[in-house]
């Protein structure tokens, strides 16, 4: 495998950036709002007593809060009667100042109190929303873990990456916001109702009507805008996939001069992002306008009626001023509502998007596995069939190998070599026959089991940014300074890190850059060497270095072979002519096997293949 996860199949299966992503259709919605929403909530249930306090507190802020406007307007109606009645003479009429105060005290009480609710709302909330979401990332990353490398191998690296952090994100933000104001919305709906029944019946029916009327005008809005930003959601993730795969590959990209194709992919992406982002952000950005007009109309109505109601004296024009104010924060929690249901259109098509790689098809379960302590390392196919689709790459394969044999695999580009590897080491599955190490099927046997049987060096190097030291401990958990410092001279490493400026210490970056492709697969090798494995797989390890760069690898690689069971991939014959065995594979069939010298005397496709690098016909 590369460094971002790509395997190399063969047999014209297309790979590497790019190669046969998988993306979700243009424009379509969520293909199951109501389950992906009942499955989102159930993310919440372990957190449901927080969720209840969360609830409790919003009703206690909201309680409090609504309570002031109808104060309000008995301290305004103590102001106007006592002016009102000290203009008509009224004996000892004026206002009441020390009831004024109370009153004003008493408000400034109730508005200390919600606020304090209002913080204990948002601090609780905060924590359900980040354990949510901390939750949800552990199951997408152990997800991950458990996906086969088919995965991987069909889809852009930004497209998954995008999922994993945009739209958890997405949810999070949702979470730690919207849902809060959700609740403070319906519990202010509900309690500004029963303050205005109190005060006037017929005005309360008014403002109620236009409940009906703002979900008529919202809901064809909703409607479309869903569509959006499911496109968005997307294209975003379009968007990273691209940009991850250029600055990857930006010196294959500028080497080839594809710096205008990239940009005018980018921007093509780019745009498509921006219609689909404007046409969401505009759509639901009319629902606020259209909900303050609705909101306007009911204040006007409500305003004239009122006024004729006070010249009646039906009712008082401190509570005509506290109604009106209702009447005012009566529309914003219904503005709210609205806008938090535009979020979560968004919400629930960044939710489904997480859990399409939750519901992905995992590699197969392992039960009643067997447990292999160190392989002697003798490796049986027994009539293996494998492809990556309908038609069979592989076809009734029986090779066998005993242990410390060094084997090698050769053949033309597409036949099946590096398949073979990946069907060892398990990463895909197969479709007919066994593989045994030691007689025990592979399938019966953990992967992590397997897996810790193999070393691998192969030809895209994979370092990390880190300290040389730490790249390779990575081959083995809790080695020692001295194990490293020795795995390195048995790989021909020593010396070159000792020449570096901060010798094993030194950090190497992100693409490990600042060091020799040749010095990279010397630490490739130090760190198999560290591991220790009973079977050892070298893939076109020596391809891409010069021939004195070759000749250290050649030397630290057979150093590594020594008393393994090995497996050799190569393309210059001339380094596996000591092979113990030689597999040829053409169209995914070992069509000859045999040793350097008895393949030659046979005159058959081996021969030709090896005479073909050179400019005389071998000698036998």
């Amino acid at each position: 495998m590369s460094k971002h996860g790509k395997s190399r199949p063969q047999g014209g299966r297309p790979m590497g950036p790019g190669g046969g992503g998988h993306m979700m259709m243009a424009g379509q919605k969520a293909k199951d709002f109501k389950g992906t929403f009942r499955r989102l909530l159930s993310y919440l249930k372990p957190l449901r007593k927080q969720l209840l306090a969360v609830f409790l507190a919003a009703i206690m802020s909201t309680i409090f809060m609504i309570a002031g406007p109808k104060i309000m307007g008995n301290a305004i109606t103590e102001i106007f009667e006592g002016i009102y009645s000290k203009l008509k003479g009224v004996p000892g009429a004026g206002v009441h100042f020390d009831t004024i105060g109370k009153l004003l005290l008493l408000l400034l009480g109730l508005y200390v109190i919600s606020s304090l609710f209002t913080y204990i709302q948002q601090y609780i909330m905060s924590s359900v929303a980040q354990k949510t979401v901390y939750r949800l990332r552990e199951d997408v990353n152990e997800k991950l873990e458990r996906l086969p490398l088919k995965y991987y191998d069909g889809r852009p690296n930004g497209e998954t990456l995008s999922r994993v952090t945009n739209d958890i994100d997405t949810i999070g933000s949702t979470l730690q916001q919207s849902v809060t104001q959700f609740i403070t919305s319906i519990v202010t709906i509900v309690g500004i109702i029963i303050m205005m029944l109190t005060i006037s019946p017929i005005l309360t029916l008014i403002s109620i009507v236009s409940l009906p009327l703002s979900i008529f005008v919202i809901k064809p809005i909703l409607k479309r805008s869903q569509k959006h930003f499911a496109d968005q959601q997307r294209t975003l993730g379009q968007l990273n996939g691209h940009i991850e795969e250029m600055y990857t590959g930006h010196q294959v990209v500028k080497a080839f001069g594809h710096e205008k194709k990239a940009v005018a992919q980018f921007d093509e992406v780019n745009e498509e992002l921006y219609q689909a982002g404007r046409k969401a952000q505009f759509i639901s950005g009319i629902i606020m306008p259209m909900m303050f007009f609705i909101g306007n109309l009911s204040y006007v109505s409500i305003s004239v009626i009122g006024g004729i109601l006070v010249t009646k004296r039906a009712i008082s024009i401190g509570d005509i001023q506290a109604f009106i104010t209702y009447t005012r924060q009566f529309t914003q929690p219904i503005t709210q509502t609205a806008n938090i249901a535009n979020i979560i259109q968004s919400t629930i098509a960044a939710a489904e998007r997480v859990f399409e790689i939750l519901d992905e098809e995992e590699e197969v379960k392992e039960v009643n596995t067997e447990s292999l302590t160190r392989a002697n390392g003798a490796v049986t196919f027994e009539h293996v069939d494998f492809g990556y689709g309908k038609e069979l790459l592989i076809e009734d394969m029986n090779i066998e190998v005993q242990p410390g044999q060094t084997v090698a695999i050769v053949g033309p580009t597409g036949a099946g070599k590096t398949t073979l590897i990946n069907l060892l080491m398990r990463f895909y599955e197969l479709d007919g026959g066994k593989i045994k190490i030691d007689g025990i099927d592979i399938r019966e046997m953990s992967r992590k089991d397997l897996r810790t049987t193999f070393g691998m060096v192969l030809q895209d190097t994979w370092l990390f940014n880190g300290t040389i030291k730490d790249n390779l401990a990575y081959g083995k958990s809790g080695a020692t300074d001295e194990e490293i410092f020795k795995a390195a001279k048995t790989a021909r490493a020593d010396h070159f890190i000792r020449t570096l400026p901060d010798g094993y210490d030194t950090v190497l970056n992100e693409e490990a850059s600042n060091i020799s492709q040749g010095q990279k697969q010397l630490l490739t090798i130090a760190r198999a060497v560290l591991a220790d494995p009973p079977i050892m797989i070298l893939d076109e390890a020596t391809s891409s270095v010069d021939t004195r760069t070759e000749l250290l690898i050649q030397q630290a690689m057979n150093r590594l072979m020594e008393g393994r069971t090995s497996f050799v991939i190569a393309h210059r014959l001339s380094t596996i002519r000591d092979a113990d065995l030689i597999l040829v594979m053409n169209h995914g069939k070992v069509i000859e096997q045999g040793t350097h010298h008895d393949l030659l005397e046979a005159n058959g496709f081996y021969a030709d293949l090896y005479n073909s690098q050179f400019v005389k016909k071998a000698v036998i």
